[in-house]
């Protein structure tokens, strides 16, 4: 799930996915504004085929975070 996740990502923002890890701070280390996070949110419920809530998932601070709620919601 990480690899197809650093992809979404790298559709948003200029970030190397070789240094894209669990522990990347969506904000902070790879500079989503919050429009980029919700749009990719749509992006991830078409990939990874889930419902996503917005309010929940928007507590992800992390990419590993965002991975959990995923499989959470699998």
């Amino acid at each position: 799930m990480l690899e197809q996740l650093k992809d979404l990502i790298t559709n948003y923002v200029d970030a190397d996915p070789e240094a894209i890890t669990e522990d990347s701070r969506f904000a902070e280390d790879l500079g989503f504004n919050s429009y980029d996070f919700i749009c990719m949110l749509g992006d991830c419920e078409d990939e990874f085929e889930v419902d996503i809530e917005q309010s929940e998932a928007a507590k992800s601070k992390t990419v590993g975070e965002l991975i959990s709620y995923l499989e959470g919601v699998k």
